[in-house]
């Protein structure tokens, strides 16, 4: 991974992350919300896969690419409008992410290959996207799911849960059972497992 088309793709990456203009608060300063969860990405797979492949390692790190430029209100607050969204999210994002590995230097076949990743494409069939699914699903248990729970009602979030605990594999469940959470998440989680 020392490689200089992998350093310079990862840093056009965390530049194009940086222009977020959203902050959390992280080790004592702002940091811009997707640099922020584009780290914790990177973070989470190397607990879920210390020998992941390089267009593995760059798909993860360019999750969420430039996503704060079409919020989600910008399409109908419905199911479908989430789904057209979400939809357009990943093509978006994996075409940006494309075009940064070609800059960078990396062949048609490996920048398209990230950008596969990126959309998930072949999530049944295909191990690296099971693993990027694992990786998303952690980093939405780890630094979302306590706020998004204070949004919706139970019942939702339990219907959501579950839809995230059957998109992980295995490995991604023993994960998630050691992510620390506050007593109410880890009620909420119990009940989602128990049916």
């Amino acid at each position: 991974m020392s490689g200089s088309k992998f350093k310079t793709a990862i840093r056009l990456i965390d530049e194009a992350h940086a222009l977020d203009p959203r902050t959390i608060q992280s080790k004592g300063h702002d940091e811009p919300y997707e640099l922020f969860y584009s780290k914790k990405m990177s973070d989470y797979l190397e607990r879920r896969d210390a020998n992941a492949s390089e267009t593995l390692r760059l798909a993860i790190r360019a999750q969420h690419l430039r996503r704060w430029e079409i919020p989600r209100d910008s399409y109908a607050m419905t199911k479908t409008g989430y789904h057209l969204w979400r939809t357009y999210l990943k093509k978006r994002q994996a075409d940006i992410a494309t075009q940064i590995c070609l800059d960078s230097g990396y062949s048609d076949e490996d920048a398209h290959r990230v950008g596969s990743l990126v959309k998930k494409e072949n999530l049944q069939q295909d191990a690296e996207t099971q693993v990027l699914e694992d990786v998303a699903c952690l980093v939405f248990l780890d630094d979302q799911f306590e706020e998004f729970e204070k949004e919706h009602d139970e019942a939702k979030i339990i219907n959501i849960l579950k839809k995230t605990w059957g998109k992980m594999s295995e490995r991604g469940h023993e994960l998630a059972l050691n992510i620390s959470m506050s007593e109410r998440a880890r009620e909420l989680m119990a009940k989602a497992l128990a049916d």
